[in-house]
C-alpha cells in the first residue's frame, strides 16, 4: 500500500499531478479542489494517497488530509460509487461539507457532484449516515499532508473547557462537541447548540445541533 508520497511537483495535468520521488514519477489523480491548492511546478509537495488495484491497471488517488482519504474510502464502499465519483464528491464539497451533508441527510448537496444522480446520492446518505459522526469527531485529530511541504499546518482546535455533564449523556455530548469544533464552529456556539438539544447519542446530537447552527433565512 502506498499511503503517502513526498517529492517534487513535476506537472499538473487534467485531473492529476506528476510527483517526482527519487527519480520515479508518480501519477496521482486529485480533485479539482486539491489541484487548485498545488504549489508551483518544481516545488516540494506531499499528498496522502490511496492505491486502487485493478487487473490491468494501478491508480493512485491523492488527498491533502487524512480525513479526506478516509471519507474517500467510505464513499467507495457504497455500491455504485467508484473511485473517481468519490473524488468528485470530495472535490465538490470538501470533507467538512460532506460530513454535514450526510449527517443532515442532504441528498441535494451530494447530488451536486458531477456524475452523481439522485438515487446514488440517496444511497450515499442512507449507507453512511451512521458513520458521519465518528468521521467528524476524528477530523481534528488526523494529520495534514500539507499539499505544499512548507504550507501552514493549520491551527489546532481550541482547548475544550466547556463543562460537560457527568450523566450517561456526557460522553455523547463531548463527542458531539468535538465533532462540531472540528467542523469549524466556535466552541461556545457548539456547546450552546448541544445544550439546547439535550439528550441523544452523538449522531443525534450532531444532527440536531447542525440544524440549530445552520444560517437562517
Amino acid at each position: 500500500m502506498i499511503g503517502k508520497i513526498s517529492g517534487r511537483l513535476d506537472y499538473i495535468g487534467e485531473g492529476y499531478v506528476l510527483v517526482d520521488t527519487g527519480g520515479v514519477g508518480y501519477e496521482v489523480f486529485c480533485s479539482a479542489r486539491t489541484l487548485a491548492a498545488m504549489p508551483d511546478i518544481g516545488a516540494p509537495v506531499a499528498i496522502f494517497t490511496e492505491l486502487l488495484v485493478r487487473e490491468d491497471n494501478l491508480q493512485l488517488f491523492g488527498f491533502p488530509t487524512m480525513i479526506e482519504r478516509e471519507w474517500h474510502r467510505l464513499l467507495v464502499s457504497v455500491q455504485g460509487v467508484g473511485a473517481k465519483a468519490a473524488l468528485a464528491i470530495m472535490g465538490t464539497l470538501g470533507a467538512d461539507a460532506v460530513s454535514r451533508a450526510i449527517t443532515l441527510g442532504d441528498q441535494a448537496a451530494i447530488k451536486a457532484a458531477p456524475g452523481v444522480g439522485p438515487k446514488l446520492a440517496q444511497r450515499v446518505v442512507l449507507e453512511l449516515k451512521d458513520k458521519a459522526a465518528k468521521m467528524m469527531a476524528m477530523g481534528g485529530n488526523t494529520p495534514r499532508a500539507a499539499v505544499a511541504l512548507n504550507a501552514d499546518e493549520g491551527t489546532p482546535p481550541a482547548e475544550q473547557d466547556t463543562v460537560i455533564d457527568n450523566s450517561n449523556n456526557g460522553s455523547a455530548q463531548a463527542d458531539a462537541l468535538s465533532a462540531l469544533v472540528n467542523l469549524g464552529y466556535g466552541q461556545g456556539d457548539a456547546a450552546s447548540a448541544i445544550a439546547q438539544v439535550g439528550e441523544g447519542d452523538a449522531s443525534e446530537l450532531i444532527r440536531a445541533a447542525l440544524r440549530l447552527l445552520a444560517p437562517k433565512g
